[in-house]
């Protein structure tokens, strides 16, 4: 099998897992009083494509993921609020595996926190008011645990994957 094509099927079945962890986060209820705090699943993802294949692969994933979850599962604004905080997610998660200063834990924490900054900053710009910035200390609690969750799980993905990239 060509490279071109088994990054192609790399690429895809990616997506799909993203997608269907997507839609398993969606049967989940997280019901702690404050609306808003996921897991993160789809995630896993995208963090493992992060560090095992190039960043535009990885940025394209998440982006298809969170336009095909809001298409299908929510609404326009759902989908616009993910696409603000999965961007701003994903661009700190970058820099930060650039910088080789941090584990995947502590990168996933940060996507984690984020994810939601970029949501809280997309929300006080529809909204027009700075009073939902101070949803943002339960937000980061939350980021932050999530975050470090799914890192510890895409450490783990990242490692065994890694074998199996090399031995094809």
């Amino acid at each position: 099998m060509s490279s071109r094509v088994w990054k192609t099927a790399c690429f895809g079945l990616l997506t799909a897992l993203a997608f269907v962890f997507s839609y398993l986060e969606s049967l989940i209820s997280l019901n702690i009083g404050i609306p808003g705090i996921k897991i993160g699943l789809a995630n896993l993802v995208v963090v493992a494509a992060l560090y095992l294949f190039p960043v535009k692969y990885a940025f394209f994933i998440a982006v298809i993921r969170i336009i095909l979850s809001g298409l299908t599962f929510g609404g326009i604004s759902a989908m616009l609020f993910s696409l603000a905080g999965g961007i701003f997610s994903f661009a700190v998660m970058a820099v930060l595996k650039k910088t080789n200063r941090f584990s995947v834990t502590g990168v996933s924490a940060a996507g984690g926190i984020a994810h939601n900054a970029g949501q809280i900053i997309a929300a006080a710009f529809v909204m027009k008011t700075a009073q939902i910035i101070y949803y943002i200390p339960v937000l980061v609690i939350s980021g932050t645990a999530a975050g470090f969750l799914i890192g510890i799980i895409s450490g783990i993905i990242i490692k065994r994957l890694e074998k199996v990239i090399k031995n094809d």
